[in-house]
């Protein structure tokens, strides 16, 4: 049964953690969308550390013309101010917000920084109305964008963008998830197939994934246009369906309930 949990939690993986290019570089952009450099890139704060290893990697390449940090403070933030901290202890995280986290952890291991920081946001509806509104106070106008967040929240922050976009389809938004993991069943238990930095324990990382399809759910109590109206309408595969249903059925009370002290009118 494990091996077969571990398939279905691939299957989850695979669908919320969304990667439109097989890498970030100029030549995968120039093959995939006929650009070179994305008018704009974003890290949100959701993420795990390595997407701070993901960006700074984007930084080098030149892969944006302008790079932005989004995210106050969530459900996830004290994970990375502790696991920052633990792994840079001259860095002081206690109270910061996860764009200033980030911005730290840049610079202490990159000697890298971004152009803007977004630091209000709470949940991932106002990451993106938060992130438009300093792109357009910064009088920053973009057509390309590529967003980088954690895996299993990486298709519903593009949902919420397109959300928010009166003709989404004359934009061109690129998904570039923070990682994708592969879980395996190991002779403890289930386990990663290679480490990922700063990656979640696995119940933890069980938790976010399941508590994703209702929330991608384009129903009456999903976040979708059918139901609370936070993002646009996404297509759920039957296969990501019953693999949920089958976590959900051994896993009972594991989907992530929403933490009304970070609410919004589009959490």
């Amino acid at each position: 049964m494990k091996t077969k949990i571990a398939e279905c939690m691939n299957v989850l993986g695979a669908f919320c953690g969304k990667r439109d290019v097989a890498s970030l570089t100029k030549g995968e952009l120039r093959k995939t969308y006929g650009i070179e450099q994305a008018d704009v890139m974003v890290l949100f704060g959701g993420s795990i550390l390595c997407g701070g290893d993901v960006l700074a990697a984007a930084i080098r390449e030149g892969i944006a013309g302008h790079y932005l940090i989004v995210g106050g403070e969530g459900h996830t933030t004290q994970t990375l101010r502790d696991k920052v901290h633990a792994e840079f202890p001259q860095i002081q995280t206690d109270g910061l917000p996860e764009a200033k986290v980030f911005e730290a952890y840049l610079k202490g291991k990159y000697g890298l920084q971004v152009d803007y920081l977004e630091c209000d946001s709470t949940n991932c509806g106002n990451n993106i109305t938060y992130m438009l509104r300093t792109l357009k106070e910064n009088q920053i106008f973009w057509n390309s964008i590529i967003l980088t967040q954690d895996a299993t929240m990486q298709h519903r922050m593009e949902a919420g963008l397109r959300k928010q976009l009166d003709h989404p389809e004359e934009y061109t938004i690129i998904n570039y998830a923070a990682y994708q993991a592969h879980v395996v069943n190991g002779e403890n238990g289930l386990a990663y197939s290679e480490d990922i930095h700063g990656m979640w324990d696995m119940d933890r990382y069980l938790t976010l994934l399941m508590g994703e399809i209702p929330r991608l759910s384009d129903d009456v109590n999903g976040y979708g246009p059918k139901g609370k109206g936070f993002i646009a309408h996404v297509d759920i595969p039957e296969e990501v369906r019953k693999a949920f249903e089958l976590l959900n059925s051994e896993y009972e009370g594991h989907v992530r309930e929403a933490n009304s002290a970070y609410a919004s009118s589009a959490c």
